[in-house]
């Protein structure tokens, strides 16, 4: 248990430290993992193949605390309101040419018509330990925010398709950190509107670990069917969230349900072995407000932060005040171009309501992509 849980210091770095663990960008060792664990099965052929299916789960959460949803990397819970209801609105923004990501190596690589799965009890002696009790501490959750691809020039035979991204909160959590930062993620809503899950409906029962894996389970699974792409990173949303509450980002997130594997999530994500982390770029949004937060009251200086995989390291960016419809347009650099790095920029606004958006330009046809927006009131 945290014995200074108000240290504003303590919070300032684990914040940090997420920020720093989000912009690495893991090799792909999978081929040589997979190649050595051939090896292993083939010499220790009489050990059962359920092993793998990661740990069971023992209890459930003992205590349920107040949470608050943070909407920017600070620590103060006047930012942003109570977390309630279902989210009803999001954003759309496009990904530019020039930093479209690999295509995704996240875990499902489900087939078009996938098979039914069968659900398999983990072994007894397999259970792993509950997270340790925390109270008043700091834990992201992780949200989805539609994004729409590059529209086509006329004449072109690609059509534009939604893409969905991740985009990240912050909450104030007491009791289990990892159940309660899923307890957000599965039946509340960011302050933010553009942001929301599709976890909706699903109901969290434990997080415990064993030997290099988390093991989530669930009294209920969603029951949304969704494409293979947004089901990869819908399934992202959880291990973000989970490895971000427990301040490990290496190891594999199992998901069972009533501690039985093999379900199918969203028809899509086969769950008979654990999950692992996708790299930031397949599946994080280009670009991040993190300050101000969503419906804050500011002075007439505002100072905006964010992070920003940008082409050329240029974010650019335009405030408009809601009601007089003035516009203010301008731009700045990240530190590092084509990286998750930290961007910043003042603006001298009037006093009423402004919309702040930061985003991209396209080298391609010079469309506007990746946005990310925050209303805010000047005092």
């Amino acid at each position: 248990m945290n014995e200074h849980p108000n240290d504003s210091f303590d919070e300032l770095m684990r914040r940090s430290l997420h920020e720093e663990a989000d912009r690495v960008e893991p090799t792909d060792s999978l081929p040589e993992i997979q190649a050595r664990a051939r090896v292993q099965r083939r010499t220790t052929s009489r050990r059962p193949w359920v092993l793998t299916a990661g740990a069971a789960l023992v209890g459930t959460a003992a205590v349920i605390g107040a949470f608050t949803v943070l909407d920017n990397n600070t620590n103060t819970a006047g930012d942003s309101g109570v977390a309630a209801g279902p989210s009803t609105s999001t954003s759309a923004s496009a990904l530019p040419s020039s930093t479209t990501p690999e295509p995704s190596t996240s875990p499902s690589q489900a087939p078009t018509e996938p098979p039914t799965a069968q659900a398999t009890s983990v072994p007894k002696d397999r259970r792993g330990t509950p997270e340790p009790m925390v109270k008043g501490t700091l834990v992201p959750v992780y949200w989805l925010g539609d994004k729409t691809a590059i529209t086509p020039t006329p004449g072109a035979t690609t059509k534009a398709t939604p893409k969905v991204r991740l985009y990240r909160t912050w909450a104030k959590v007491s009791g289990r950190p990892a159940v309660e930062a899923v307890r957000i993620m599965t039946s509340k809503q960011s302050g933010d509107p553009d942001y929301y899950s599709l976890w909706r409906g699903a109901e969290i029962n434990t997080v415990t670990r064993s030997d290099g894996t988390v093991t989530v389970d669930f009294k209920r699974l969603p029951t949304t069917k969704l494409d293979p792409e947004t089901a990869d990173v819908a399934a992202q949303q959880l291990i973000y969230t989970v490895q971000g509450a427990l301040d490990d980002s290496s190891q594999q997130v199992q998901i069972t349900q009533d501690g039985q594997v093999g379900a199918r999530l969203f028809g899509q994500v086969d769950t008979s072995t654990p999950l692992s982390r996708a790299q930031a770029a397949n599946v994080q949004a280009l670009v991040w407000i993190t300050s101000p937060a969503q419906g804050q009251l500011t002075k007439s200086m505002v100072t905006v932060e964010g992070t920003a995989a940008a082409y050329e390291a240029t974010v650019n960016y335009e405030a408009t005040n809601l009601k007089t419809r003035e516009v203010r347009k301008g731009y700045t650099s990240t530190k590092e171009g084509q990286k998750f790095t930290p961007f910043a920029f003042n603006l001298k606004l009037a006093p009423g309501p402004w919309q702040i958006e930061a985003f991209l330009i396209s080298p391609a046809d010079g469309s506007t992509t990746d946005v990310d927006s925050k209303t805010i009131e000047v005092r």
